[in-house]
């Protein structure tokens, strides 16, 4: 007997399952989204400068936008 895999479709298994992997989708493109900044705030702390903040913010923005973009390409398809 072979494994059952999994299909690729929106019925993944339980609806517990699917919510859990949102849920950590989630929270991967908060922490996408503020922890550059944070960085680039505690940089600019340690080394006394005043654009690394600002910096990780606008890098943080793209990044999470460009993820939630490619979420919703694989979840059309």
């Amino acid at each position: 007997m072979t494994p059952t895999q999994p299909s690729h479709k929106n019925d993944s298994g339980s609806p517990v399952g699917e919510g859990i992997a949102w849920a950590s989708r989630i929270i991967a493109i908060g922490l996408a989204m503020f922890l550059p900044g944070v960085i680039g705030g505690w940089l600019d702390a340690r080394w006394g400068t005043r654009f690394l903040g600002p910096a990780g913010l606008v890098l943080g923005l793209i990044t999470s936008l460009s993820w939630l973009v490619q979420l919703d390409g694989r979840k059309r398809r």
